[in-house]
């Protein structure tokens, strides 16, 4: 399953039932885990581990060397894919920094477009979608159920919370909280992400509690800080307010508004 033309490094790990397109190269210090699919001319360098069942198309660079002037090869630099992960064509992820702790981490169940990039030290959570053409600086974290619409581009060392969503070109230079939609550049907020998490199955009732949240947060003119001491009365009645809360309290780059 393995096509002649392919370079597999001696040491590189393979699980079973791996397919590896034509003319793709497989480095050294590479493990990639059963039942994924490797497209034709795809580049994987390590130290990556790939977990199973991942399909990455033609013509990706894996694993790469991060994009950062400091970057010196003795330093530990490693790439961690989970499982189930689709990435599609020319997308290009990065190995970590020793800054960044030394690790890219993508976990399991993402669709990753054509012409993504994902620069060093970024981790990414689970079941999230990146459009074509999104652009993630270094250490930018990105929890679970996340969509970022195709060209948007996120600043280094920005979080975005989960279940938010991001407008086409948007540009991303601080935290998102969970469950917002944002659009622009600079990206701006723009309500909550409701058809979204009525699509994840959240109640109404729950929706209603975080349109409350927001209005506190972006609509009732009040400082950061005293919408924080009113959203804590809030938080009471629904965890996710208390997340919504508790994401403001700990950025550190401060939050879109």
């Amino acid at each position: 399953m393995i096509d002649t033309t392919a370079i597999i490094h001696p040491e590189a790990r393979i699980g079973n039932n791996v397919w590896i397109g034509p003319y793709s190269v497989v480095g050294k210090n590479v493990e990639i885990g059963e039942g994924s699919r490797i497209g034709s001319h795809v580049i994987i360098s390590g130290p990556t581990r790939i977990g199973s069942n991942n399909r990455i198309y033609h013509h990706c660079s894996i694993g790469e060397d991060p994009q950062d002037k400091k970057f010196q090869n003795d330093v530990q630099s490693e790439l961690q894919i989970g499982d189930d992960n689709t990435i599609r064509e020319f997308c290009s992820i990065n190995r970590g920094t020793a800054s960044g702790g030394g690790l890219t981490r993508l976990g399991n169940n993402n669709w990753i477009m054509a012409y993504v990039h994902i620069a060093h030290d970024c981790h990414i959570g689970n079941t999230n979608t990146f459009a074509n053409n999104t652009t993630l600086a270094g250490h930018v974290l990105i929890d679970d159920n996340v969509i970022l619409g195709g060209f948007t581009g996120v600043h280094q060392f920005c979080r975005i919370g989960s279940h938010s969503f991001s407008a086409i070109a948007s540009v991303i230079v601080k935290d998102v909280p969970p469950y917002l939609l944002v659009a622009g550049n600079t990206a701006k907020p723009n309500g909550l992400n409701r058809e979204g998490l009525k699509r994840h199955g959240m109640e109404q009732d729950r929706i209603e509690l975080l349109r409350k949240a927001y209005r506190i947060v972006y609509r009732d003119g009040l400082l950061l800080k005293d919408a924080i001491e009113k959203l804590d009365s809030l938080a009471m009645l629904s965890t996710d307010v208390e997340q919504f809360a508790d994401f403001i309290k700990v950025s550190e780059r401060g939050i879109v508004r």
